[in-house]
C-alpha cells in the first residue's frame, strides 16, 4: 500500500526539490488533471479521400487554472512513434482507457510540467496512430500536421470531439504560448514547424533533429542509407494509412532518387531555408557523436538562426542519439524547468543571460561558454604533406610542393576506425596526415571543411573525410548499443504519478571505453558532385577534381601531448554506401587542405604544434571505439 500510495501521491524531483523562488511550482494536482482527445482539421487532404485530415490530439491539463477562469501554455510533442515505436529509453506509447481517454503519456513532460500549470499535448502526425491522411516525411502533411494543432491551440483552428463527425470543441483553455519539443523527429518537426513562422510558437527545443532532409539521406550525393524515405514511411504508418497512402509513398520514392541529386522533394522539406521565418527561441541538443542524425544538421541549423539573430542555446554531449534525460537527468529537467517559465510563462528567471553554450568534455564532466561556437573561434588553414615515414603523411601550415601526391584504393569494408587505428603505418586504403604531439592544446569549436583534388581511376568514387585526436582517453561508448549510456535497474521520479503514469523512469549512467584514439568530426561526398554539390556527372578515369566536403560540427579539446589528425579515405563502412566501381584515388597534396574552426585562429594552432619534437610512431595499432555499426533508418527510434 505504501508503494500505490508514493506512485499517487506528487513525486517530486530532487531538482523541483531545490526550486528556486519565482518559477512555476508543483501547486496542481496531476490525479485529477482534465484528459481528453480531440481532432484537429488540418485543412490538408493528404490521403485524397475528399475530406480534410484530422490529426489526434492527445491532452493533459491542469482543472483548476479553467475553474479559476485561467489559460495556460503548452507543451506539445508532434511525433509519429506513439504506437509503433514508442518515445524514450524504454520505447513508452500512449495508452488509453476503455472510453479512449488518455491514460499514460511517454516521457515525463505531462508527470512534471502539469503540475506546475502547464498543458501537455501530444500530437499523432497524419497518417499514424489515431490520425487521417499519410505521414510525407518532413513535408506538407507532416510539418502542416503539426502547425494546424498551434494554430488551433491559439484560436485560429477547428478541432473536433472524434476523427469523423463530432461536436465543434475550442482550445478556450489555451493561453496560445506554445514550446515544442522532443527527440529526432519530432525535435525534426519542432525544427519545421518553427520555419512556417507560425505565430503562437514562444519556444522549440529540438534533441537531435534533422534540419534538412536531403542531408539524412545523402552528403553531397554519397548516400547515407540504401533506402529513402518512402521505406521509412512504411515503418510508422498506421494500417489504416497503409491502405491509401501508396501514391504518397511513391511521391517519395520518386521525388529521392538513389543518385543522391537535389529535386523539389528536398527543397520543401529544408527548414534551414526558411530559418529567416523562425520566431521562436531555440534550445538545442545534440550529441557529437551521433551517427544518425549527424550533428550536421545541428551545426548548418545553429548557424542559420545565428545568421537571423534567433534567440537560442545549445547543449553539446559525447553522447549518440541520447535524450538530456537520459545523460544528465537533474540539471537538464531544471534547465529546460526554466527555459519553459521563461520562455512561456514570462518568468525573469535569468536563463536567457545564462552562458549560450554547455559541452561535455569527458563522460558527466561539462564546461560553459558565453556563445557558440566557442569566443575567438577562426577558420584556420591546415595542409597535408608527406613525412618522413613512407605512406605516413605530416598536417601543418606549410603547403606540399607542387606534384606531391598520395594514394589510396577503396575498401568498402574498412571504416574509420580500421583508418584512424593505423594513422602510423603505410594502409593502401588511406592517406593519414598527422601532427606530432602538441605543446599546447588545441580546440575546435563548430563546422569545418576539408577541400581536395583527387584523380579517380574509374567513372565513380565516394570520399570520407576524418578528424582524429590521436591519445589515450576515457569517452563515452558511442557506437555500443546504448550509444554511451547504459541503462539500470533502480527507478527515479520526475512530476506527480497515477497507477497509469507513475513519473517514474529507469535511471542511467555512462557507458564509458578507454581508447588510444578519438574520431570526432567526419565528412563525406560523392566526387560525381565535384561540379554541383545538388547533381552528380559521371568522373573522366585519370582526370583530376576538386571537392569540398563538409565536415560535421562538434566542439573537441585535443590535448597537449596528443596528436592531431585528418585522414581521406573512401567508403567509410558503416556510415556511407559504396560507390558503383573500386576507384584507386590520387590525392594531389598541394591542392589539398582542412579549414577548421580553431578557437585562437592561427595564433593558437601556432602555440600548439611550433618547436614540436619529431614523432615516433608507435610500433603497434592504437585502440579505439568499435567501428561504426550498420544504424537505424529510423531518426528517433528509442
Amino acid at each position: 500500500m505504501a508503494a500505490v500510495a508514493a506512485l499517487l501521491s506528487v513525486l517530486i524531483s530532487p531538482a523541483a526539490a531545490q526550486a528556486a523562488p519565482g518559477e512555476s511550482r508543483p501547486v496542481y494536482s496531476y490525479d485529477h488533471a482534465i484528459r481528453e482527445s480531440v481532432w484537429v482539421d488540418t485543412r490538408l487532404d493528404g490521403d485524397a479521400d475528399g475530406r480534410t485530415d484530422r490529426v489526434a490530439v492527445d491532452i493533459v491539463r491542469p482543472a483548476e487554472p479553467a475553474q479559476q477562469g485561467r489559460r495556460v501554455p503548452v507543451i506539445m510533442d508532434a511525433s509519429p512513434y506513439y504506437s509503433c515505436c514508442g518515445r524514450g529509453n524504454e520505447s513508452q506509447k500512449k495508452t488509453y482507457d476503455d472510453r479512449g481517454r488518455p491514460v499514460q503519456f511517454p516521457l515525463y513532460y505531462d508527470n512534471y510540467f502539469v503540475p506546475r500549470g502547464y498543458a501537455t499535448v501530444l500530437v499523432d502526425l497524419a497518417g499514424t496512430n489515431r490520425s487521417d491522411g499519410c505521414i510525407d516525411i518532413g513535408g506538407r502533411s507532416d510539418i502542416g500536421s503539426a502547425k494546424a494543432v498551434v494554430d488551433w491551440l491559439g484560436g485560429r483552428g477547428r478541432a473536433y470531439t472524434a476523427r469523423t463527425g463530432g461536436t465543434p470543441v475550442a482550445a478556450d483553455w489555451s493561453d496560445g504560448s506554445t514550446g515544442m519539443l522532443g527527440k529526432s523527429w519530432d525535435a525534426t518537426i519542432a525544427n519545421g514547424v518553427a520555419a512556417t513562422g507560425v505565430k503562437g510558437l514562444k519556444t522549440i527545443v529540438p534533441i537531435a533533429g534533422i534540419s534538412s532532409w536531403y542531408d539524412y539521406y545523402f552528403a553531397k550525393g554519397a548516400p547515407l542509407y540504401d533506402s529513402g524515405p518512402d521505406s521509412l514511411a512504411d515503418r510508422v504508418e498506421s494500417p489504416d494509412a497503409q491502405k491509401h497512402c501508396a501514391a504518397v509513398q511513391k511521391k517519395l520514392a520518386d521525388g529521392a532518387p538513389r543518385t543522391g541529386d537535389w529535386t523539389g522533394l528536398w527543397t520543401e522539406r529544408d527548414y534551414v531555408r526558411r530559418a529567416d521565418k523562425v520566431r521562436a527561441s531555440v534550445f538545442m541538443v545534440h550529441g557529437m557523436q551521433d551517427l544518425n542524425v549527424r550533428t550536421r544538421h545541428a551545426g548548418q541549423w545553429w548557424d542559420a538562426l545565428a545568421r537571423h539573430g534567433v534567440e537560442r542555446k545549445i547543449w553539446l554531449s559525447q553522447t549518440g542519439h541520447v535524450d538530456p534525460f537520459d545523460f544528465r537527468r537533474g540539471d537538464w529537467v531544471t534547465t529546460l524547468h526554466h527555459w519553459f517559465d521563461h520562455y512561456l510563462m514570462g518568468y525573469d528567471n535569468g536563463i536567457d543571460r545564462a552562458p549560450m553554450a554547455d559541452v561535455e568534455r569527458a563522460p558527466g564532466t561539462w564546461s560553459t561558454d558565453r556563445q557558440w561556437p566557442a569566443p575567438g573561434t577562426r577558420a584556420t588553414t591546415l595542409r597535408p604533406r608527406a613525412g618522413t615515414v613512407p605512406g605516413v603523411g605530416v598536417l601543418g601550415t606549410g603547403k606540399a610542393p607542387h606534384g606531391a601526391t598520395a594514394t589510396f584504393t577503396d575498401d568498402p569494408k574498412l571504416s574509420e576506425a580500421d583508418w584512424a587505428a593505423r594513422i602510423d603505418e603505410r594502409t593502401p586504403a588511406k592517406a593519414g596526415f598527422r601532427t606530432a604531439p602538441l605543446r599546447a592544446p588545441l580546440r575546435l569549436s563548430g563546422s569545418g571543411k576539408v577541400t581536395v583534388t583527387v584523380t579517380p581511376s574509374t567513372s565513380t568514387a565516394h570520399l570520407s573525410a576524418v578528424l582524429v585526436d590521436l591519445g589515450p582517453d576515457t569517452i563515452r561508448n558511442y557506437a555500443a548499443d546504448g550509444e554511451g549510456i547504459t541503462t539500470l535497474d533502480r527507478r527515479t521520479c520526475w512530476g506527480a504519478g497515477t497507477p497509469g503514469d507513475t513519473g517514474c523512469f529507469q535511471e542511467t549512467a555512462a557507458d564509458t571505453q578507454k581508447v588510444g584514439y578519438t574520431v570526432f568530426s567526419r565528412g563525406w561526398a560523392d566526387l560525381g558532385n565535384y561540379a554541383d554539390a545538388h547533381k552528380g556527372r559521371p568522373l573522366t578515369p585519370g582526370k583530376p577534381y576538386s571537392i569540398a566536403l563538409d565536415l560535421a560540427a562538434s566542439d573537441h579539446v585535443v590535448p597537449a601531448g596528443h596528436r592531431f589528425a585528418l585522414i581521406v579515405a573512401g567508403t567509410d563502412a558503416g556510415l556511407i554506401d559504396p560507390p558503383a566501381s573500386t576507384p584507386k584515388l590520387t590525392l594531389d597534396l598541394s591542392r589539398t587542405s582542412a579549414r577548421l574552426p580553431l578557437t585562437g585562429g592561427a595564433p593558437a594552432l601556432a602555440r600548439a604544434t611550433t618547436g614540436t619534437p619529431r614523432h615516433t610512431a608507435p610500433a603497434t595499432p592504437l585502440d579505439g571505439i568499435a567501428p561504426p555499426r550498420s544504424i537505424s533508418r529510423m531518426p528517433a527510434a528509442g
